[in-house]
């Protein structure tokens, strides 16, 4: 089906590919992995036709239609459900022609052919597919200009699902899913009727979605049989038995090389050496594939605490007078590692901002050992990078009075080198900005790290590496991923985040696993209920029903949407307003210039009056929400 033959490729005046060939068969489930930035996006994009290689090429045999998720997010005023219908091309002719043909014959075809392709069913898959990537009946119905990027390129995902391709081409589809929409996607392209070629650093997602993988490393393509785990294995043995084999080699070199200086002078013994030489010449090492340096990351360790380090009853927790949360009876000791599970909104994030000290308690008692330290990995933080900076500046910001020594002894815990250190933020890698990240929020020797989304833009290698760190780490973890392998390694508590509180989930990941997938089944089997008129009712008043209340589940989602902006500018808000309030604290302040004070108090009293307009929209909409009869949080 797909046939890479003896490819070169080169970008900038880099080598990406050089002579490499590769094949795979039709029906094929391939998992294409390999370090950031060794090329597989390149990869996808030569399958695709958007890149053409230097030298040898890319070829589909046969009539093959290649899916890919688009570059820019679908917008506009197009509903959600539309956009992903239209993604069937023909489907969407067919019925157009229908529209407009005056030919009887030509409308017979085309009815035939609507018939064919089971174009009566596309509205019910297409929804299926959406509800499946956390979109409900009435988000189906909203205008995608609604969205923002990151759930317009769910939308994108669900189009190309529904077209589904020969050849479906996917790049880390799960870097904008939550935890529950990513189970569902890998249900679903567990049974893909087509071939998969997907990029991802989830070793879970690997290991059960596809049968081959394809490596990529030092420029070549190699395939291996299996899923990950056995790649793994595989590549590990192979590389074993070439080191075992190199030494080999170099042992009989060695001896050689003694016989032939030894003897090469004694005229008895020069036919001997000559030969013997011919023979050291032949016995070149095996080349192989030189492992990648290993990725470091190392959690300095905390001094012990009393338990409990953080305690918090009857807790409430919120933007506004309204919580987001409530009935919170938590309690956290150093030896936790505690999940949260529970899809995007219902409140984790904000969950980890109390605990993290970002946000205070609406009600409640919250109550934190005197000497807790927190390391807070927030999903926005590299946007507080320094990106002018370097590595080493960008953590000297935050300990201004640490030696260069420290400092450097600091961030080679988590793999950089001199070098590296002195490397601009805005040159380094996706997975090395994490790396980043983590020595910035463990510099104080963090008791609790709290870690929302901590695996974006790490590679398989770094997620393992991240795995070991945090076994090793002996203090407290609060972690928020869409990595399920992340979660079944590191948490040995769950906790569910939903209906506005939070409760232990009595299970581990496959419970939950199977906890999500049966709630959808029991949704379609509500759809379909709903569709055939159950209770006496007709298709049309079903179809009625529905249609009111996906008005009113509109109405009920622009207030909920009101709400979520009040409460993101709330925070932001708040973060300033704290942070004026610390430096018009500072004694030293008022030993400076008059002006200074007065542009800060100034500022302190707009802020204040944003908070209270901002405050005032959120209630509006809360309080719209509880007139229509939807619940706080």
């Amino acid at each position: 089906m797909l046939h890479v033959n003896d490819m070169t490729f080169r970008h900038a005046g880099r080598t990406i590919f050089e002579r490499t060939t590769v094949a795979v068969e039709r029906g094929w489930r391939v998992g294409l992995v390999g370090r950031n930035g060794a090329g597989k996006t390149t990869l996808l994009r030569l399958i695709a036709g958007d890149l053409h290689p230097d030298a040898g090429d890319v070829r589909l045999t046969g009539r093959v239609r290649v899916g890919k998720v688009a570059q820019e997010a679908p917008g506009g005023s197009r509903s959600l459900l539309d956009t992903v219908l239209a993604a069937d091309s023909e489907r969407s002719a067919l019925l157009a022609e229908a529209e407009t043909t005056g030919d009887p014959a030509r409308l017979a075809e085309v009815h035939e052919r609507l018939a064919v392709i089971r174009a009566e069913a596309a509205p019910a898959r297409a929804a299926r597919i959406l509800a499946g990537l956390g979109f409900d009946e009435a988000a189906q119905q909203r205008p995608c200009g609604e969205f923002s990027g990151g759930w317009r390129m769910r939308v994108a995902l669900a189009a190309l699902l529904f077209a589904e391709p020969d050849l479906l081409l996917l790049d880390e589809p799960t870097n904008h899913l939550d935890l529950e929409a990513a189970i569902w996607l890998e249900s679903y392209l567990k049974s893909y009727p087509g071939t998969l070629i997907l990029v991802s650093h989830d070793r879970g997602l690997l290991n059960r979605t596809v049968d081959r993988i394809l490596h990529l490393e030092a420029e070549r393509l190699s395939l291996y049989q299996g899923n990950y785990d056995r790649f793994e294995r595989t590549r590990r043995e192979r590389l074993e038995r070439e080191a075992a084999t190199n030494t080999k080699i170099q042992a009989q070199r060695r001896h050689i090389q003694a016989f032939v200086d030894r003897f090469r002078a004694k005229a008895t013994k020069a036919r001997q050496a000559q030969s013997r030489l011919k023979m050291l010449e032949k016995l070149q090492p095996i080349v192989s594939v030189v492992e990648s340096q290993t990725v470091r990351l190392d959690f300095p360790r905390p001094e012990p605490l009393s338990p409990p380090v953080l305690a918090l009853e009857g807790g409430a927790v919120g933007y506004g007078e309204t919580p987001v949360l409530q009935r919170l009876d938590l309690r956290i000791d150093m030896d936790d590692r505690i999940a949260l599970l529970g899809a995007n909104g219902n409140g984790k994030s904000t969950l980890a901002r109390l605990l993290a000290g970002r946000l205070k308690p609406a009600a409640g008692r919250l109550t934190r050992s005197p000497k807790l330290r927190v390391g807070y990995f927030a999903q926005d933080q590299a946007e507080e990078l320094d990106l002018a900076g370097t590595a080493l500046t960008n953590l000297q910001r935050l300990m201004p009075m640490a030696t260069e020594e420290k400092l450097r002894s600091h961030l080679g815990r988590f793999g950089f080198s001199a070098d590296k250190a002195d490397t601009k933020a805005a040159k380094l890698s996706g997975g090395e900005k994490a790396r980043l990240l983590f020595a910035l929020v463990s510099r104080e020797q963090p008791h609790l790290l709290i870690l929302d989304e901590p695996t974006n833009h790490l590679d398989v290698d770094a997620r393992e590496a991240l795995v070991q760190a945090l076994g090793e780490f002996e203090g407290g973890v609060i972690l928020v991923s869409h990595d399920p392998h992340l979660v079944e390694l590191v948490a040995d508590r769950l906790w569910l985040v939903q209906e506005g509180t939070v409760q232990p989930f009595e299970g581990d990941m496959a419970d939950y696993r199977q906890l999500l997938l049966d709630q959808r089944r029991a949704e379609r089997r509500q759809a379909k209920a709903e569709a055939r008129g159950t209770n006496g009712a007709t298709q049309t008043d079903a179809r009625d029903r529905r249609r009111q209340a996906a008005a009113q589940r509109a109405a009920k989602a622009d207030l909920k949407k009101a709400a979520q902006q009040a409460e993101a500018r709330l925070e932001k808000l708040q973060r300033a307003l704290d942070l004026l309030e610390q430096e018009l604290a500072d004694p030293a302040l008022y030993d400076g210039p008059a002006h200074r004070v007065t542009k800060l108090q100034t500022k302190h009293a707009e802020v204040k009056a944003a908070i209270a307009e901002t405050e005032e929209r959120w209630l509006e909409a809360q309080s719209g929400l509880e007139a229509a009869g939807e619940l706080p949080g």
